[in-house]
Parts: C-alpha cells; sequence; structure tokens
C-alpha cells in the first residue's frame, strides 16, 4: 500500500463515526465469508479464518450489548446478544459440518446490520 493510501486509510478511520466503523467491519467479515463460499473447495485455512473473524468480531458487539454503560436501549441490547447467539450457534455448526450454503445467513446478517448502521437500510 502506498504512503498516501495508508495516510488515508489512518484519516477515515480517525474521523469515520463508531457506527460507520462497525458497518465497515460487519463488510469485511461478510466479504470474508462470501469469498469462502464463492470460491468453496472443502473446509480450510481460509474459512477457518473468516469464521475467526466473524466470532471476534462478533464477541465484540455482544460485550458491548451487555455492557451497563451502553446507551442503546434494553430491546436493541437484547436483540444484538440474540442475534450475536445464533451467529455463535451457526459459526460452531460450519466448523462441526462445513457447507457453504451454511454461510448465507451469517453474509446476510452482517451485510443488513452494516446497511442499518450506515443509513441504507
Amino acid at each position: 500500500m502506498s504512503n498516501a493510501a495508508q495516510a488515508y486509510a489512518r484519516t477515515s478511520v480517525t474521523t469515520a463515526s463508531p457506527r460507520e466503523i462497525e458497518a465497515q467491519a460487519l463488510l469485511k467479515a461478510a466479504r470474508q465469508l462470501q469469498e469462502v463460499q464463492t470460491n468453496w473447495t472443502g473446509p480450510g485455512k481460509e474459512m477457518e479464518q473468516a469464521l475467526l473473524f466473524n466470532r471476534r468480531l462478533w464477541s465484540i458487539f455482544m460485550s458491548a450489548a451487555e455492557g451497563n454503560d451502553n446507551p442503546q436501549p434494553l430491546e436493541i441490547r437484547q436483540n444484538i446478544a440474540n442475534i450475536g447467539v445464533f451467529v455463535m450457534k451457526q459459526t460452531v455448526e460450519m466448523q462441526m459440518n462445513p457447507d457453504p450454503a451454511k454461510l448465507k445467513s451469517l453474509i446476510d446478517i452482517n451485510c443488513n446490520l452494516a446497511a442499518g448502521l450506515s443509513g441504507r437500510g
């Protein structure tokens, strides 16, 4: 990456709102999962890395939803936690019984939430 591109990337991250950063992270996870699904040759390193990134991202969302300092209404926090539990269950299911079709729900969830966070949903 060129110095100019690196500077732009740093600036865009530091000036982006938390919602935009969350949306970008969800889209990155969705892209990784979509790439695994599109180029499926069986379970492998790419699948494990994509699932790990998505799981870590959702762990952060779930932890934030549980925090007492979270300003969101309880109902929204509970919805995030419930979606997170579903994501974790789907991830484990995918790891135990790999099937590219199982990635669709994870991709859809991430894309839909990213669209909502970006104001496009």
